[in-house]
């Protein structure tokens, strides 16, 4: 059950935003197994005052935050990582030089999922 905050600059059309949370949904179907109903994403939009980046990135850099239960092998969490930079080069032509992913994993007792502590 991961939960995906995708943080970039405002102007993005719907479409973009979309195909960016698409390419980031099928990384993590393909690379570590989740259902495909599994989509708890959201973007947030900041304008140029309000994210802050070095000068060499492009106006297309994004930092996503990956939130997901413990247990994926090292080897699984790089592959996460190439296919949604993958994904992102090949759908949006994002060079994945303007990709930061960050994967965090929050033990299971940290999660309410329907009410209920899971772990």
């Amino acid at each position: 059950m991961p939960v995906v905050k995708v943080s970039m600059l405002e102007g993005k059309t719907p479409e973009y935003k979309r195909t960016v949370l698409d390419s980031i949904h099928d990384g993590l179907v393909e690379s570590i197994g989740i259902e495909d109903w599994d989509r708890f994403q959201r973007v947030e939009e900041f304008a140029k005052s309000d994210f802050e980046k070095p000068d060499f990135k492009s106006d297309d850099f994004m930092i996503i935050e990956l939130s997901i239960f413990p247990g994926r092998t090292k080897e699984q969490k790089g592959r996460l990582i190439e296919c949604i930079c993958g994904n992102l080069n090949s759908r949006l032509s994002v060079d994945p030089a303007d990709v930061f992913i960050i994967i965090n994993e929050p033990p299971l007792e940290n999660w309410g999922i329907g009410g209920k502590q899971r772990g």
